[in-house]
């Protein structure tokens, strides 16, 4: 059960893994996390009552989170390339629930219908499908999405090595071993994650459009900019809570 790669580490958890098994595997590669204050009461008209808003400081935020996904299948399955590679971009804020910190996602942009149509159906995920175009070009990474009118254009490049401290901003962006979501019926699921302790990396980035946030009331960029190369996920099925 427990021999994927994502399990040679599991005592940085915040709390158990699940007893059950897990059913879906990924690879996140050249994943960039940058944030941007938000009004928390603005915020909260758009998170189901079931959540609390996690606040860092007393502050919330969102993150916008462009990646690679490669090998994204189900447990035991083969994962072709053409159907299971693709680029991906999430706009995200941070929320609670019996004391299990993790991810609310505004939306989800990637490549591929196929998988646009699974995440809607089995996770109650808000996936689109767009134009993604990302390009390496030596130690940096181009990212370019576009879904009209939401944009976003960006240059970054992994610099030196960072190991947060438990109660730094970069730890609580980060460390978070579940997602939630919400059906059109209003009822409220979790899916639990799990993968090592975040591979981090401080980065530059050069952000040339980004419409992504035009109507968002939002305030100034978070300064920590962070990189993680790749990171070995499993996934857990969704549970009603």
């Amino acid at each position: 059960m427990k021999n994927h790669p994502a399990f040679q580490h599991t005592d940085h958890r915040p709390w158990p893994l699940p007893e059950t098994n897990w059913r879906w595997q990924q690879q996140w590669n050249d994943l960039v996390f940058v944030h941007w204050e938000v009004d928390p009461n603005w915020l909260r008209s758009r998170i189901p009552e079931g959540l609390e808003i996690d606040l860092h400081d007393g502050k919330a935020w969102l993150g916008i989170v462009p990646f690679s996904m490669k090998g994204v299948t189900l447990r035991k399955l083969p994962a072709p390339g053409f159907l299971c590679d693709f680029p991906e971009i999430n706009l995200r804020t941070y929320v609670k629930r019996d004391g299990k910190q993790g991810v609310w996602f505004f939306s989800l942009d990637i490549t591929q219908w196929t998988a646009v149509w699974i995440a809607r159906t089995f996770f109650h995920l808000p996936y689109y499908k767009a134009q993604i175009a990302t390009q390496n070009q030596g130690n940096q990474i181009e990212y370019h999405f576009r879904r009209n009118p939401l944009e976003f254009h960006a240059s970054y490049t992994p610099e030196t090595r960072v190991q947060p401290e438990k109660d730094s901003f970069e730890n609580w962006a980060t460390e978070r071993y579940c997602l939630y979501s919400d059906n059109k019926k209003g009822d409220l699921f979790r899916a639990e994650i799990h993968h090592r302790q975040w591979p981090l990396q401080a980065a530059s980035i050069e952000v040339h459009t980004n419409t992504m946030l035009n109507h968002w009331p939002v305030g100034c960029m978070h300064p920590s900019v962070l990189y993680s190369k790749t990171i070995d996920v499993v996934v857990y099925p969704l549970e009603k809570i």
